[in-house]
C-alpha cells in the first residue's frame, strides 16, 4: 500500500510538473505556432504522462519493454499507447483530464511555485519533444485509414441481418417525415388561404419558408452530428419538427403559422444528412450502395402518405369545430396533425437503437463502440440461427483526438459551464466545416456543390412548375367554357342553385332573389339590380363591374364592397356580412382532388426508378448511375414542349420523376462515401443546405414564367442537368471502397 501511495504521489508530481512546463510553452510558442500551440502543449502533458507510465512499467518488469499486440489500440483517457485493451468494461481514468483553466492558459492555485522555469528553455523543450501539428495530423489520418480497414472487416463478421433491417425501418420513418414536410404546405394552401386571408405574396412565402428552414437545419444539424453523435442529433431535430408541426395546426394567424412551419422545417432539415450517414456506418461495403438506395424509398412513401391523407381529410370540412368566430379548426388542420405522425414514430423507434459505433471510435470511445458492434453481431447471428457464434474482436483501432470538450471546475456557475461548452462546441463545428474546404477535399467539395446545385435547381424547379402549369391549363380550359349573356331582362325570379363560370353584360334584374347559392367565377358588367334580395351567398372569383344597385338588400353574404368594382349603391344595405377573404382562384372540390391525385401519381412514379437504382447501384457504379440518369432526365425535359394538355403534363411529370430519382439516390450514396466519418455529416449537411437554396431559386424562377413561356424553364432545367451530368463524371468512383 505504501508503494502504491508513493506511485500515485510520484505520478501526480510528474504530471503537474509536465503541465506547468506546458503552460509556459503555450505562452512562448503561441505566437509562432498560432492555433496549434494549445494542442501541442496539451499533447505534451499527455505524452509526458505516458512516458512516466512506461518508465514505471520498465521498473516493474526489470527494464524489459511491455509486450504489444496486433497494433490496434484504445485512445481513451489513460494513454495513446500500443497496448490493446480487450476489457470492454474497463473504466475511465480521469487523472489526466485537462483542467479547464489550463486549457485557457490559467494556472492552478497550487502550481504557481513551478513558474520559475525559464520560458525559452520550456519552448525549446516543447519543440524538441514533439512533432509539429501537421505531423500529428498525419498520424491521425493514418489511424483513420487503419480504422477504416479494420472496421470493414468487423462489419463483415457482424453480417447483414435483423439489426440492419430494424435500423432501416427506424431511419426510414425519419426520412419519410422529410418527404411529408415537402408536401404539407402545398396541400393546405388552398384551404388555409380561406382561414388566414392570404394574399398571393403571403402564399408564395409560406411555400418557400419550409425550404428555408430545411436549409438552415441541414447545415446546423449536420455539423452537430459529427460532434455530439448521429442518434442524439437526429432525436433532437425530429423532436423540434414534431413539436412545431403540432403547434402549427392550432395557429390562427399567418405570422404564427409561418414561424411554426419555419421551425418545423429547421427540425426536419437534419433528417437527410444524418440518416444516410448513420445507416452507412452499419453497412458493409458490398451492401452499402444497394441498401442506401432502398432507404431512399421512404422519401417516396412520405410523399404518397401526404397525398393520401390530404385526399382523405382536407375536402371533408365536416371534420372541424369552431369556438365563436375567433377560433376555427378546419379539416386541413387535422391533416397537419396527421403529417406529424412519421416524425413521432421515428423518435419512438430511435430510442431503442444505439449510436453509430464508427462515431464512437472516431472519438476515442472504444468500449462503447465494442459493445454496440457485439450487439449487432449477436442480433444477426441469433436471427440467422447461429447463437453460439462468438464475437471474435477484442480490440479496435481508435483515432487520436485533436480536441476535447472542456469543463469548468466544481465551483463554477452553471451558466459559465454551459457558455464554455457551447463556445467550444461552436468552434469545433466551425473548424470541422472549414476542413471540408481544406486542400485535401477542396476539389471534391466544389465539384459536389456544382452537382448538388444543378440537380436541385432543375428538379425542384420543374416539380413545382409542373403543377402550376397544370393549374394554368385548367384555368384556360375553364375559361374556354365560359358562358356569355348580354342584355337579358329577368323579373321576379328566385335563384337558389349554383351559378358558375358565366359573364352577364348589360342585364336588368328587377325584384329577383338570390338565396342559398354559390357563385363561382361570376362576372356582372354594366348591369342594373333594382329591389333585389341577396341572402346566404358564398362566392369565389365573383365581381360586379360598373353595376348599379337600387333598394337592394345583402343579408349574410360575402359580397363585400371590394367585389363591387366601380359600382353605385342607391338605398342599398349590407346586413350580417360573412367573414372571409377575396379568393381569386377556382377552388372547387374536383380541382382539389385533382391536385392530390397528381401529387400521388408523381410520387408513385419514382418507384420503378428506386428499384432499378437499388439493384444496379453496386453493379454499374455510382458515377454511371448519376451521370446516366441525369442525361436521360435532360432529354426528357425536351418533351415538355409537347405537353399542351393536362393529361400530357401529368404523364411527363411522372416520366421525369421516375428517371431523375436514380440520380438522387446515386448522389446520396456518393456524398456518404466521399468524405471521412468525422466530416461526413458536416459535408452532407452543407451540400443539402445548398440543395435547398437551389430549390428556392429554381422554384422562384421557374414559376415566374407560368403562362408566359415554356421555353425558358425547359432551357434552364436541361442546361443544369447537362452540366450536372458532365461534372459528375469528374468525381472519383467510390464503388468497392471501404468507408473512410
Amino acid at each position: 500500500m505504501e508503494d502504491d501511495g508513493r506511485y500515485r504521489d510520484g505520478r501526480s508530481d510528474f504530471v503537474r510538473g509536465a503541465k506547468d512546463i506546458a503552460k509556459v510553452a503555450k505562452k512562448q510558442v503561441g505566437k509562432k505556432m498560432g492555433r496549434g500551440a494549445d494542442k501541442v502543449a496539451d499533447e505534451y502533458t499527455k505524452r509526458s504522462y505516458k512516458r512516466f507510465e512506461e518508465e514505471d512499467d520498465d521498473d516493474d518488469y526489470g527494464g524489459m519493454p511491455a509486450s504489444s499486440d496486433d497494433g490496434y489500440h484504445r485512445n481513451d483517457s489513460r494513454a495513446n499507447d500500443d497496448e490493446g485493451h480487450s476489457d470492454s468494461t474497463e473504466g475511465h481514468d480521469e487523472d489526466d483530464e485537462i483542467y479547464e483553466g489550463e486549457y485557457q492558459g490559467i494556472p492552478r492555485a497550487e502550481s504557481g511555485k513551478a513558474g520559475g522555469v525559464d520560458g525559452v528553455e520550456a519552448a525549446q523543450a516543447a519543440q524538441a519533444q514533439f512533432r509539429d501539428l501537421s505531423a500529428y495530423e498525419a498520424e491521425r489520418r493514418k489511424d483513420q485509414e487503419e480504422l477504416a480497414e479494420q472496421y470493414e472487416t468487423i462489419l463483415q463478421e457482424c453480417g447483414h441481418g435483423k439489426f440492419q433491417w430494424t435500423l432501416y425501418f427506424a431511419l426510414g420513418l425519419a426520412l419519410m417525415a422529410d418527404g411529408v414536410e415537402i408536401f404539407v404546405v402545398g396541400f393546405v394552401l388552398p384551404s388555409a388561404e380561406k382561414d388566414m386571408c392570404l394574399s398571393e405574396p403571403n402564399k408564395g412565402m409560406l411555400g418557400l419558408i419550409v425550404y428555408l428552414g430545411m436549409m438552415v437545419g441541414a447545415f446546423v444539424w449536420g455539423g452537430l452530428a459529427d460532434r455530439i453523435g448521429r442518434r442524439q442529433t437526429l432525436l433532437i431535430s425530429l423532436s423540434i419538427n414534431s413539436v412545431f408541426a403540432f403547434f402549427s395546426s392550432f395557429m390562427q394567424g399567418y405570422v404564427s403559422f409561418l414561424f411554426c412551419r419555419l421551425a418545423s422545417g429547421v427540425g426536419i432539415g437534419g433528417s437527410i444528412p444524418i440518416v444516410f450517414s448513420y445507416y452507412s456506418e452499419f453497412l458493409a461495403q458490398e451492401k452499402r450502395g444497394e441498401h442506401l438506395s432502398w432507404l431512399c424509398m421512404f422519401w417516396m412513401i412520405g410523399g404518397i402518405y401526404a397525398s393520401a391523407m390530404a385526399w382523405a381529410i382536407i375536402p371533408h370540412y365536416g371534420w372541424s369545430f369552431q369556438m365563436g368566430s375567433a377560433y376555427q379548426f378546419h379539416s386541413w388542420r387535422v391533416f397537419v396533425l396527421v403529417c406529424a405522425f412519421p416524425a413521432v414514430a421515428a423518435i419512438s423507434a430511435l430510442t431503442i437503437m444505439p449510436e453509430s459505433p464508427r462515431f464512437y471510435l472516431e472519438n476515442g470511445k472504444h468500449d462503447e463502440a465494442w459493445m454496440i458492434l457485439k450487439q449487432v453481431h449477436d442480433t444477426n447471428m441469433k436471427a440467422k440461427g447461429y447463437p453460439e457464434r462468438v464475437f471474435s474482436v477484442t480490440t479496435i483501432k481508435t483515432v487520436k483526438q485533436m480536441d476535447d470538450l472542456v469543463t469548468l471546475g466544481e465551483g463554477a456557475a452553471w451558466h459559465q459551464k454551459w457558455r464554455i461548452k457551447l463556445t467550444s462546441l461552436f468552434h469545433q463545428v466551425w473548424s470541422n466545416f472549414l476542413t471540408v474546404f481544406s486542400p485535401e477535399y477542396r476539389r471534391t467539395t466544389y465539384m459536389m456543390m456544382a452537382v448538388w446545385f444543378s440537380m436541385s435547381f432543375s428538379y425542384y424547379g420543374l416539380t413545382v412548375w409542373f403543377p402550376d402549369m397544370i393549374k394554368y391549363l385548367q384555368k384556360q380550359d375553364y375559361a374556354s367554357r365560359t358562358k356569355f349573356f348580354a342584355k337579358e331582362k329577368i323579373e321576379h325570379v328566385t335563384f337558389n342553385f349554383t351559378l358558375e363560370n358565366q359573364v352577364h353584360r348589360q342585364g336588368e334584374y328587377f325584384n329577383d332573389k338570390f338565396m342559398n347559392l354559390k357563385m363561382r367565377s361570376m362576372v356582372f358588367e354594366d348591369s342594373l339590380f333594382e329591389e333585389c334580395y341577396f341572402e346566404d351567398i358564398t362566392s369565389s372569383n365573383t365581381f360586379f363591374k360598373n353595376c348599379t344597385f337600387i333598394a337592394t338588400l345583402f343579408y349574410n353574404t360575402d359580397l363585400f364592397k371590394y367585389r363591387l368594382v366601380n359600382s353605385k349603391l342607391i338605398n342599398s344595405t349590407f346586413l350580417h356580412n360573412k367573414e372571409g377573404c377575396l379568393l381569386s382562384d377556382v377552388s372547387d372540390e374536383n380541382n382539389a382532388y385533382m391536385v392530390y391525385f397528381v401529387s400521388f401519381l408523381g410520387t408513385l412514379a419514382v418507384l420503378p426508378g428506386n428499384i432499378v437504382s437499388a439493384l444496379l447501384m453496386d453493379k454499374i457504379g455510382r458515377l454511371r448511375m448519376l451521370a446516366g440518369s441525369s442525361v436521360i432526365s435532360c432529354i426528357s425535359c425536351f418533351f415538355l414542349s409537347f405537353g399542351n394538355s393536362e393529361s400530357a403534363m401529368i404523364a411527363l411529370l411522372c416520366l421525369f420523376g421516375g428517371i431523375s430519382i436514380a440520380s438522387w439516390n446515386a448522389l446520396d450514396v456518393l456524398t456518404v462515401e466521399l468524405y471521412p466519418s468525422d466530416k461526413r455529416c458536416t459535408a452532407f449537411g452543407f451540400l443539402n443546405a445548398l440543395c435547398k437554396l437551389a430549390a428556392i431559386l429554381g422554384i422562384s424562377i421557374f414559376t415566374s414564367f407560368v403562362g408566359i413561356t415554356k421555353a425558358v424553364p425547359i432551357i434552364f432545367a436541361s442546361g443544369a442537368l447537362a452540366a450536372g451530368s458532365f461534372l459528375a463524371l469528374k468525381l472519383p468512383e467510390t464503388r468497392g471502397q471501404v468507408l473512410q
